[in-house]
């Protein structure tokens, strides 16, 4: 299936105009969502501060999703509206057009200073992966591609600007694997994730400091849910694609992404939510877990967990 034929497409991200919140924000949210929000964004932007006090090299990588742009948020409130780490999008060459036209409007809007990495060598088969022919979805499974377009591109790029910490989007509530995680949570110079053995953090002592090599994890938004981020994105008035509401496909029916990932592995939910209220109603009584159209999560058993341990966001 070529992405032209994706039930879901329907053309160009359509910028809004710089300062102008788009239309489909709601106007409330209760005074017990926002106290909680409140409190969810002090503790990431403590998170985020503490990590850039101990840390000399930072990285944010932003997926362009909806848990990475609700970090650009907090980012800019942490540290006065200016971003003071560069951001990493990792491209698999696999991303939705859609998503691509909302990056380049949204790096001009957020004013970012944006890192583009491709593993080449993966994807022409050549270097390393001579022997293999080029990497892709036509060719291998998505646990292979998965692993060899991000992480290993991932990999690439650390070696190149030797960052010591990584500040990603990941919230326990998408995986049981993530669930596993601590706020600071370190990965060897092979990347490992020693998921087994994590270290405490009571009393936010955290693990700010690694070898030569080694980097470690910073996850600012471990403890909000969907419903948190969608709350807060309907709060705040944050821009994202447009890709997560619910659009009228050539059949007819309509569909919307809860999850964005490469377009041959990512599937929509058939879904009437056009608005913020109507997805957070939806997320109400909904029994389909947030990353169920992720081909990658159930190619095998665990293999998200395997993908994680070896450096998989």
């Amino acid at each position: 299936m070529s992405y032209a034929t994706h039930p879901a497409y329907s053309g160009n991200y359509p910028a809004p105009a710089p300062g102008e919140p788009p239309a489909y924000f709601p106007e409330k949210v209760t005074r017990k969502d926002a106290a909680h929000l409140d409190a969810l964004e002090a503790q990431s932007i403590y998170i985020l501060r503490e990590a850039y006090y101990h840390f000399k090299n930072i990285c944010m990588p932003w997926s362009m999703g909806k848990d990475s742009n609700v970090l650009i948020w907090l980012s800019r409130k942490a540290f006065g509206g200016h971003i003071p780490y560069p951001l990493l999008h990792i491209d698999t060459t696999y991303e939705f057009p859609e998503m691509l036209d909302y990056r380049d409007w949204a790096v001009k809007y957020h004013n970012l200073k944006l890192i583009v990495k491709i593993n080449e060598d993966a994807r022409c088969g050549r270097g390393a992966y001579k022997d293999r022919g080029p990497i892709g979805y036509e060719t291998a499974d998505p646990v292979t591609v998965t692993h060899e377009l991000k992480t290993v591109a991932l990999q690439q790029v650390m070696a190149e600007y030797q960052w010591d910490a990584l500040i990603t989007g990941i919230r326990r509530d998408e995986d049981p694997t993530r669930a596993k995680e601590r706020y600071f949570s370190p990965r060897t110079k092979d990347f490992e994730w020693d998921y087994k053995d994590q270290p405490p953090e009571f009393w936010n002592q955290f693990t700010t400091s690694c070898g030569p090599g080694e980097h470690v994890r910073v996850q600012a938004l471990l403890d909000w849910t969907e419903r948190d981020i969608w709350l807060y994105i309907q709060r705040e008035g944050i821009p994202i694609p447009k890709m997560y509401f619910a659009r009228t496909a050539p059949n007819g029916k309509k569909y919307r992404f809860r999850s964005l990932g490469c377009w041959p592995i990512s599937a929509p939910v058939e879904s009437e939510a056009e608005t913020i209220d109507q997805i957070i109603d939806e997320l109400a009584c909904t029994k389909t877990s947030e990353r169920a159209g992720r081909a990658q999560d159930h190619h095998e058993r665990n293999a998200m967990q395997k993908l994680r341990a070896k450096g998989f966001m």
